[in-house]
C-alpha cells in the first residue's frame, strides 16, 4: 500500500468525534482534553506514515482505543498507587510511611465535612488549630508543651530562629548531617539566623570541646541524632544527659533533633535500638524536634516537645502560621498517635511498625502464598528465597532485617525487560534485580496485593 492510500485512510477529527466509544467518553472526561488527544493521535500516525518504509496498518479503531487510552493516561491523577516490592518499609521514594486503614473513616469524615478546626465548641469561640494535638502528645511524652509543624526541618528551622536568632549555636562537627535532597543542618541553622559553631571533630567530640565553646553569644547547644548514618571505629560523642547538665550549668537551652520520632524500645522486637523521644525529655533536653512519619508512622508534620516557656515563645514566632498544619495532617496525626495509647495496638495496626516487627514464620507463610499464587505461570522461573529488608527513609541505616523474597527469572524476556514491564504496568510492581534476577520481597507486599502481581505477570506473557 502507497503512503498517499495510507494518508487517505487517515480519519478527521469529526469522524473519530463520531464514534460511539468516544462519545462515551465525554461523558466522563473534559471535550478539550478529547479534542486535543484526538489531533494528537491522528498527527502521531500521520508522521508514521512519512517515516515509515514497513507496512503500516492505519484504522480508525485503532486510532479511537489510543484515543481513549491518551485521554484516560493525560486525566489519571499523577500520585498514583504502587506496590513496594523493594523491602524498604520507609520508602522516601514511595511515600514513605503508610497511613493505617484503621484511621481511614476519621480523615474521611473530616475531609468531607466542615470541623473545630479553629473553633472552641465548649466556649463557643476562636480557638486554635494547635490544641488538637497537645494533649495525646503530652500523654505520650510528659513534655510540657507540644507545637507541630509541616516537618521536621521546619521544626529544627522554628527552633533555631525562637531560641537562637543572630546567637550562636554550639554542634558536634560529626553531627553536621544532611538529611535529602541536600537539605543540610548548617544550611537550615543559616537560614534561621543563628550561627554555627562547630566542636570536636568528625569521629570524636567531648563534653569540654562544649564547655570551652560558650560564651556570652551563646544561644543554644543542639545535639542532632545521626539516624541516616554511622560512624564506626575510633569515635566518641557526648551522651544527651551529660549535655543536659552543662545547659543548666551555663543556662544555655538543650535542643535535640532526633530525626525519626520513636515511642516504642524496638529492641524489644528485634531491632536495633533507638533512642525514643521519653529518652530524650527523662535526660533532661529542652526541646526535641522529630518526624511525624518515618519510624513514627503517621503523616509527614515535624513534631517539637518540651519546655513550655520555650515553644511559648515559638508559637508567637511569625515563622509558625507559614510553616503550620492543616486540618488533614492535624486529624491523621491524632488518629495514628491514638494506637500508641496501647503498645500492641500500636504495632499491630501502624503500618511502619507492623512490616519491620513480622517474625520470619509470618514472613514465610506470606511469601508461600504469593509463591502458591504464581507458580504455575509459564515462563518464569519461580522460587521463595531468604534475603534482607532494610528499614530505609534515613532510619537505622545499619539495619538488614531477615526476610523472604520472591526470586523470577524470566524464560523468554530480560530481567531489565521484566522489571520495566512490571513497572509501567497498571499496578506499577516496584521490585529490584540482583545477580540477573526479579527480586519480590513480600515484608512490603500487601495480600490484597497478590492477585494483581499474578495479573500484571501474566500479561507479561501475552
Amino acid at each position: 500500500m502507497d503512503k498517499k492510500e495510507l494518508f487517505r485512510k487517515l480519519p478527521s477529527v469529526d469522524e473519530v468525534l463520531s464514534k460511539d466509544e468516544i462519545k462515551n467518553t465525554l461523558n466522563f472526561y473534559p471535550r478539550s482534553i478529547v479534542l486535543e488527544t484526538i489531533r494528537e493521535v491522528i498527527e502521531l500516525n500521520r508522521r508514521k506514515i512519512i517515516n515509515s518504509n514497513k507496512y503500516l496498518d492505519i484504522n480508525i479503531e485503532s486510532i479511537v482505543n489510543d484515543v481513549i487510552y491518551k485521554v484516560k493516561l493525560k486525566y489519571s491523577l499523577s500520585l498514583k498507587k504502587v506496590i513496594n516490592g523493594t523491602g524498604i518499609v520507609i520508602h522516601t521514594n514511595l511515600g514513605r510511611s503508610l497511613v493505617s486503614e484503621q484511621i481511614k473513616d476519621d480523615l474521611f469524615s473530616i475531609a468531607t465535612r466542615y470541623s473545630n478546626l479553629e473553633y472552641d465548641i465548649e466556649n463557643g469561640e476562636r480557638g486554635s488549630r494547635y490544641t488538637h494535638l497537645t494533649d495525646i502528645i503530652k500523654r505520650l511524652t510528659g513534655a510540657e508543651d507540644v507545637l507541630v509543624v509541616n516537618n521536621n526541618a521546619s521544626a529544627v528551622l522554628l527552633s533555631l530562629n525562637t531560641l537562637a536568632k543572630e546567637k550562636e549555636v554550639i554542634v558536634s562537627r560529626g553531627e553536621l548531617v544532611e538529611v535529602g535532597g541536600s537539605f543540610r543542618i548548617p544550611s537550615i541553622m543559616e537560614l534561621s539566623g543563628a550561627k554555627l559553631n562547630e566542636v570536636g571533630s568528625t569521629n570524636k567530640t567531648h563534653l569540654k570541646d562544649y564547655e570551652e565553646s560558650i560564651n556570652e553569644n551563646t544561644g543554644a547547644i543542639m545535639k542532632v541524632h545521626t539516624s541516616n548514618y554511622k560512624i564506626l571505629g575510633f569515635t566518641e560523642s557526648v551522651e544527651v544527659d551529660k549535655l543536659s547538665n552543662l545547659s543548666k550549668k551555663y543556662n544555655v537551652p538543650l535542643i535535640e533533633d532526633l530525626g525519626s520520632g520513636v515511642f516504642i524500645d524496638l529492641s524489644k522486637y528485634g531491632l536495633s535500638y533507638e533512642p525514643t523521644v521519653l529518652d530524650s525529655l527523662k535526660n533532661g533536653v529542652d526541646i526535641v524536634t522529630f518526624s511525624g512519619d518515618k519510624l513514627l508512622g503517621g503523616v509527614q508534620a515535624g513534631i517539637i516537645v518540651g519546655k513550655k516557656e520555650y515553644i511559648q515563645k515559638m508559637k508567637k514566632n511569625q515563622l509558625t502560621r507559614a510553616l503550620r498544619v492543616d486540618k488533614l495532617t492535624i486529624c491523621a496525626l491524632e488518629a495514628t498517635l491514638r494506637m500508641y495509647l496501647y503498645e500492641e495496638n500500636a504495632i499491630k495496626n501502624i503500618p511502619t511498625l507492623r512490616m519491620l516487627t513480622y517474625s520470619i514464620q509470618e514472613l514465610e507463610k506470606k511469601a508461600v502464598g504469593l509463591y502458591d499464587k504464581i507458580k504455575d505461570l509459564k515462563d518464569f522461573d519461580i522460587k521463595i528465597s531468604d534475603s534482607k529488608s532494610q528499614v530505609g527513609g534515613g532510619s537505622m541505616p545499619l539495619e538488614f532485617i531477615d526476610s523472604k523474597v520472591i526470586e523470577i527469572i524470566p524464560k523468554k524476556i530480560s530481567v531489565s525487560s521484566l522489571e520495566k514491564k512490571l513497572r509501567l504496568s497498571k499496578s506499577h510492581i516496584i521490585g529490584r534485580i540482583k545477580d540477573e534476577k526479579y527480586i519480590l520481597d513480600v515484608r512490603t507486599i500487601f495480600e490484597d496485593e497478590f492477585d494483581l502481581i499474578y495479573e500484571e505477570l501474566k500479561r507479561c506473557l501475552s
